[in-house]
């Protein structure tokens, strides 16, 4: 796999990245250390974690992946300079109350507290890519729709947020900056301000791509486009909708029994879960089986082949998932399926937004 450069950074990655928000629940240390040394060994040099993984979220489990990570990395000297590693601070309270007693905003001291933390527990003296997980003002995000200026409430300013970012910068503690779960306005915004006030650029945006949800090409992929942005694009599998475990019985058949929609029931309230998402799927995957192709190659080739994605993340439970979602890469899907595809798209839109 030839490395890609994110945005205008020194940062160069494999165009996989090993997502790990299911290790410290779903997945133990012995087997995520297991799992980590596989997708090195495979090509694989990008590591993206966060401060309130692992998920689902829960106050036992807060800073618990970055802990597995930072014992990952003392136990194998010399790996980490191999290794570029991406870790997010959580943006303002969505219920969880052990993350900054619950407050409403994400200020540019929370993000200087929170890097040095996840630095603690990372066991690193730097962070390669560090990410505001969500914004901290009002957006529909997270399976929401619609702005309502009705919700907007004073929180800190992308400035400062921007100011703390570029210190931690200057610090060295963090090598390149990004965003997740952002719009076209904040994304525009962070790029104008630095370059206003010569603050530190932003290189990436991690938001969702997958075909049950394309609303990156709504508008963004151009402004990430011209403005030298690159997407990581995550949960390219639609938490495992798009691999046809639930095609049969939907989150109660045998097949779903140790996915993440049927596990742990916050999930089943997610946009990934609603019955429109699952119905599209269904057709998605029955477009891949009907060319030769397992549902989960053909969902992966859509992200690895997209001109708008420099690295797709992937989450695995198990060694058979990665060596499964490595060995997609390379894939190329024909005019007909991409034909296909976009036309099941007009149809189901983007149900999983």
């Amino acid at each position: 796999m030839e490395l890609k450069t994110l945005g205008r950074s020194e940062l160069k990655v494999s165009p996989i990245c090993l997502g790990t928000m299911t290790f410290g629940e779903q997945v133990g240390e012995a087997a995520a250390f297991e799992l980590l040394d596989h997708a090195v060994a495979r090509g694989v040099n990008f590591i993206d974690t966060a401060e309130m993984y692992s998920v689902p979220a829960r106050a036992e489990t807060f800073g618990a992946t970055e802990a597995i990570l930072g014992r990952w990395f003392a136990s194998r000297p010399g790996l980490r300079e191999r290794v570029v590693l991406a870790s997010k601070v959580a943006g303002p309270s969505r219920g969880y109350d052990w993350i900054r007693n619950a407050s409403p905003d994400l200020t540019g001291a929370d993000i200087l507290a929170a890097c040095d933390n996840s630095l603690k527990r990372l066991r690193t003296d730097r962070i390669d890519l560090y990410q505001i997980h969500w914004p901290a003002r009002h957006v529909p995000m997270f399976g929401g729709v619609y702005f309502d200026p009705k919700r907007d409430v004073p929180v800190a300013s992308i400035h400062e947020q921007l100011q703390a970012l570029d210190r931690l910068v200057r610090e060295g503690k963090v090598r390149a900056i990004g965003l997740s779960n952002e719009t076209p306005y904040g994304v525009a915004e962070f790029v104008r301000l630095a370059e206003q006030h010569g603050l530190a650029r932003i290189a990436t945006v991690q938001n969702p791509y997958s075909l049950v949800n394309r609303t990156v090409e709504n508008g963004l992929d151009e402004l990430m486009y011209r403005h030298e942005v690159s997407l990581l694009a995550y949960s390219p599998l639609a938490f495992g909708s798009l691999t046809g475990k639930y095609d049969e019985a939907g989150l109660a058949g045998p097949a779903a029994a140790r996915g993440r929609l049927a596990l742990f029931d916050s999930m089943k309230k997610q946009r990934w879960a609603r019955p429109e998402t699952l119905a599209a799927a269904r057709r998605y995957n029955r477009l891949a089986r009907e060319h030769g192709l397992t549902p989960t190659r053909m969902a992966l080739a859509f992200c690895y082949t997209k001109w708008q994605v420099a690295s797709t993340i992937i989450g695995v439970t198990s060694r058979a998932q990665l060596d499964e979602d490595i060995d997609a890469w390379g894939s190329t899907l024909s005019p007909e399926v991409l034909t296909e595809i976009d036309r099941i798209r007009w149809e189901q839109r983007d149900p999983a937004q």
